[in-house]
């Protein structure tokens, strides 16, 4: 039985939902929202690419290794981009939260801030996880500053780790928040969340 179970997560005007074949047409008009899968450090699937994705991300949910959603403008029913849970080890408790990407309209916005809470706080508070961890490519910055901006500490470097989608070879960043860190980490995203907005 899965350790991860279907749920529709909810706050601020962002809704996370289990990722199906059903957002095809919304997740691929999130990733054109800037021509997202020329960027070389993503996992952002190509246009014709989009329903493989999706039938990968259900195969990897059979298989207890990976839980994806659609994340949504709850409002609209718009698709705004995806995140998954991933690397999921009941046995201590573990996951990561990983293969996230947002729309380029909606980026350094409210959504990833709400939804990486509301995912923290489904893993911490209602799995009972011990440690949610993320990775990131090297030369993904951005990324790196989007984690570490939500609190999570870095672990290190895994030297020559995984493949692009170019071929070449990167290093992975590691970072992890423990049961422990979670409530001022969580306090402190709400807190965030609660500030006044500038609107460009």
């Amino acid at each position: 039985m899965s350790f991860v179970k279907p749920v529709t997560l909810s706050l601020g005007g962002v809704t996370l939902e289990p990722l199906q074949l059903a957002h095809e047409d919304g997740l691929l008009a999130a990733a054109a929202d800037g021509q997202l899968w020329n960027l070389r450090v993503t996992s952002v699937p190509e246009p014709q690419q989009t329903r493989a994705y999706i039938e990968t991300a259900l195969k990897m949910r059979e298989e207890g290794s990976r839980f994806a959603f659609a994340v949504i403008e709850s409002a609209t029913g718009r698709v705004l981009g995806s995140s998954s849970y991933h690397d999921i080890l009941p046995a201590v408790k573990r996951l990561e939260i990983g293969y996230t990407w947002y729309r380029k309209s909606v980026q350094r916005s409210h959504v990833n801030t709400t939804a990486k809470l509301l995912l923290m706080t489904h893993a911490f508070e209602d799995l009972g996880c011990r440690v949610v961890g993320w990775r990131t490519d090297n030369y993904n910055f951005a990324s790196q500053q989007a984690i570490e901006r939500l609190g999570a500490r870095k672990d290190g470097v895994i030297r020559g780790h995984a493949l692009r989608r170019d071929g070449t070879i990167r290093d992975t960043v590691m970072y992890s928040l423990t049961q422990g860190e979670w409530p001022e980490v969580k306090a402190h995203l709400q807190y965030q969340l609660g500030k006044p907005r500038t609107v460009a």
